[in-house]
């Protein structure tokens, strides 16, 4: 089966497909994240991440960068 990237607008509480697919990219590890187990996501950046452990370690690069 041949999976499709998805393109995602994400939301406060929810997120809206834009286009249709399987899967988005987690911007920390770069693993495949199921649209189904998509739980983590930063509104102003419009990035995914698989756990809340990617969540903290792009938190603090960001304070990092400041």
């Amino acid at each position: 089966m041949n999976k499709i990237k998805a393109k995602i607008k994400y939301k406060s509480n929810s997120f809206e497909i834009i286009e249709n697919g399987d899967y988005v990219v987690c911007s920390v590890t770069k693993k495949e994240i199921t649209l189904d187990k998509l739980n983590y996501w930063n509104v102003d950046l419009q990035e995914a991440y698989n756990s809340p452990v990617e969540v903290q370690i792009r938190f603090e690069e960001l304070k990092k960068n400041k």
